[in-house]
């Protein structure tokens, strides 16, 4: 597959210009011309890319990747030798921000709810064009205890638990990653329990005041998901290799 092609495969499947993000979306960094391997992972860190160069990959996909809004735009340190290594080994980097964490089918907040056993039944904020949270019902009313039990048998990671109250769990809103002051979005849409990735102190105190549950089940354990499936999918649907790396982060 040309590089080009599966830059324009993605960008038609994302729809990166429906999003006002933090970051720009698609090709980040420009490799060979022919894509055979595809390495993907949750964020565009050394290690990855140093894996991905062991297994002989021509593109990383990824959900974390460069070039923030404010971040230095100097290359040098850990910058530095993150292009180098790309660049001196010919690989693209491909990141894709929002419209990786809002795809419908195969994005990270739709992935994740497959995973804990959540059927949606719409976005947490409707009057957003491309919803990123999303709210919705776990087939059998649970304690907080035994969700965040769940949660951490499919993730593999021990979640933080937040009490709102006494009540049980059924109806859910969510958003991956660092998406914990949305919080206020879960509140209004009346659910028992709100999941992210990450906590802030403030977070303790809407949760506790306003009675609903917390979840902080870890930024990386949330988006792993959505990478996985796009590679799968472009395995499946253009016939690339594709091989998820995954780089343990404790956040």
């Amino acid at each position: 597959m040309k590089l080009q092609e599966l830059v324009s495969v993605l960008d038609t499947e994302l729809q990166p210009w429906m999003f006002k993000d933090y970051c720009p979306n698609g090709l980040q960094v420009e490799g060979r011309e022919n894509v055979l391997r595809l390495a993907t992972g949750v964020t565009a860190c050394e290690a990855l890319i140093d894996q991905a160069i062991a297994w002989k990959a021509d593109a990383i996909l990824v959900h974390h990747g460069y070039f923030w809004k404010n971040e230095q735009a100097q290359v040098t340190g850990m910058k530095k030798r993150r292009l180098q290594k790309l660049l001196t080994h010919d690989i693209s980097l491909l990141g894709y921000h929002l419209p990786l964490d809002g795809h419908p089918t195969m994005g990270n907040n739709a992935t994740l709810a497959k995973l804990l056993g959540i059927e949606e039944t719409g976005p947490m904020d409707p009057s957003e064009s491309r919803p990123i949270g999303n709210i919705g019902e776990v087939a059998d009313t649970v304690s907080l205890e035994d969700f965040g039990a769940a949660i951490e048998k499919a993730l593999g990671r021990k979640p933080l638990l937040i009490s709102g109250g006494d009540h049980t769990v059924k109806t859910v809103a969510w958003c991956t990653g660092g998406a914990q002051s949305l919080i206020g979005k879960a509140i209004e849409a009346g659910v028992d329990a709100y999941i992210s990735g990450e906590i802030s102190e403030s977070t303790v105190h809407a949760a506790r005041e306003e009675g609903v549950h917390y979840i902080s089940a870890g930024h990386h354990a949330t988006e792993r998901g959505g990478v996985q499936a796009f590679g799968a999918w472009l395995a499946v649907n253009h016939g690339i290799e594709h091989q998820f790396f995954d780089i343990g982060n404790p956040v």
